[in-house]
């Protein structure tokens, strides 16, 4: 059990230093107006655990799950900031853009789930 959860807190860290470091990224490239880099890690993070899913479970890596799953991508993707992000347009009256942000936040990270998987399943086919 302490082993498990010294791989979750590891991953985790690194998660967290990774989704840090795509937010300062996306807010140079881009500015502050818009939350791209929440918007970023959900779909990549939701890509990633696609492919994850099915390479490990295809070549009995579960036990990788903890740290790669669990910690990495637990640390990475950032619902509770999207969250945030999504209330935070809307009490500044931008509810357009919430709406957008929110829609496109959820069925983008849904189909790049999707898109992991079929890539990975395809690749190890």
């Amino acid at each position: 059990m302490l082993a498990t959860l010294a791989q979750v807190a590891l991953g985790g860290a690194l998660g967290a230093c990774a989704r840090h470091l795509t937010g300062v990224a996306t807010r140079h490239l881009f500015g502050l107006g818009f939350p791209w880099g929440t918007l970023t890690v959900n779909i990549f993070g939701s890509a990633l655990m696609g492919l994850l899913v099915v390479v490990l479970a295809k070549k009995g890596g579960m036990h990788l799950a903890p740290f790669l799953m669990i910690g990495v991508l637990g640390g990475f993707t950032t619902f509770s900031s999207f969250s945030l992000d999504a209330v935070a347009l809307w009490e500044r009256g931008e509810t357009g853009i919430a709406a957008a942000y929110v829609l496109s936040s959820v069925v983008l990270s849904i189909l790049a789930l999707f898109a992991g998987m079929a890539l990975m399943r395809w690749w190890l086919a």
